[in-house]
């Protein structure tokens, strides 16, 4: 089945770096768009940044566009958003997100999130 596995999350002060991963099995990684989402406290949860099967990066929010990039190793089945110049305002659990075929319909898969929290 699929899985999505992220890690990486911490504590970080304001102006500071993290890269998050996220380990992927159980489908054709290298065939499919991988994105980072995340949700703050009492907000809904927004798309970070989207990457094509083909490491073409589609959609990033216009919050962390300078700051964040997303990147993939296919032959690693591993997506990574590495964030730069860390703002208190980015501070929320971070998902990973793919779609894939299932059967006549695409089914959605989320990780389980790894906090992000940038604080002094």
């Amino acid at each position: 089945q699929v899985q999505l596995v992220e890690s990486g999350g911490g504590l970080v002060q304001p102006g500071g770096s993290l890269r998050l991963s996220c380990a992927a099995s159980g489908f054709t990684f290298s065939a499919y768009a991988m994105s980072w989402y995340r949700q703050a406290p009492g907000k809904e949860r927004e798309l970070v940044a989207r990457i094509t099967s083909a490491g073409g990066v589609t959609n990033s929010a216009d919050s962390v566009k300078g700051r964040f990039a997303i990147s993939r190793d296919n032959a690693k089945k591993t997506v990574y958003l590495q964030m730069n110049s860390l703002k208190p305002e980015d501070t929320a659990v971070y998902y990973c997100n793919t779609r894939v075929p299932n059967g006549i319909t695409w089914s959605t898969y989320w990780g389980q999130g790894t906090q992000v929290t940038v604080s002094s």
